[in-house]
């Protein structure tokens, strides 16, 4: 298990394990390989393992590779903290967004894909356990968010984010992917005209399993494909 391409194997494998025990399709589920700190040719690595989703934290990081790896076959993913004045970056490179957490952010991101003509999807981020030390909107504030910014021409929003509290047990954690699955159900049943509340980005390497028994569509997994970071 210590290649990317065995490592992915064997998560794939648990992905469809952990699917079918709930009656879902893993075909619905895909991995966004959080490749932080990773360097290009691991990139290469993963993709040509099967890996067609890339995920990074950082703008100037993410722009360093995205230089070295224009052309091959991915869709990148921007999964940290945007400031708003880095915006411009994100929109040109990244085909989603998972971070929006505020009209403000959401504002500087339709008009820095107005002027490239982009239609930019996103995700509203939502830190459902009110945590200092994370981003987010509080989980009140994501319908009206949301309702705002379904009027900006250049912003599409996909779905929701989280990022729950660190526990040493997935079982733990559970319940705050079912948390975020009810929100999105019931901003979904607003059916706000130009919102598809289709995504669902939850869960990583210690706790995918339970990310996808809850419904996650993206699983941002890092060590569990590169390896442990140094």
């Amino acid at each position: 298990m210590n290649t990317i391409a065995a490592r992915l194997t064997a998560i794939l494998g648990r992905i469809r394990t952990a699917a079918a025990a709930v009656g879902r399709s893993a075909a619905e589920i895909r991995i966004v390989a959080a490749s932080k700190t990773f360097p290009p040719s691991a990139i290469r690595e993963a993709v040509a393992a099967g890996v067609s989703h890339i995920g990074e934290n950082y703008i100037q990081e993410a722009r360093d590779k995205y230089g070295v790896l224009q052309g091959i076959p991915v869709k990148w993913h921007f999964i940290g903290h945007l400031q708003t004045n880095k915006a411009k970056y994100a929109v040109r490179m990244f085909d989603l967004i998972h971070t929006v957490d505020s009209y403000r952010l959401a504002f500087e991101i339709d008009r820095c894909a107005r002027k490239i003509d982009k239609l930019q999807a996103v995700l509203i981020q939502v830190n459902l356990a009110a945590e200092d030390s994370k981003s987010g909107a509080a989980p009140d504030e994501a319908l009206p968010l949301i309702r705002r910014a379904a009027a900006l021409e250049n912003i599409a929003v996909k779905g929701l984010m989280t990022l729950p509290p660190y526990f040493n047990a997935p079982e733990k954690v559970r319940p705050f992917f079912a948390a975020l699955r009810r929100l999105r159900d019931r901003i979904d049943a607003e059916r706000i005209e130009n919102i598809a509340m289709q995504e669902l980005s939850m869960g990583m390497t210690g706790d995918f399993e339970a990310a996808v028994a809850e419904g996650a569509t993206l699983l941002r997994i890092g060590t569990a494909i590169f390896g442990e970071r140094s």
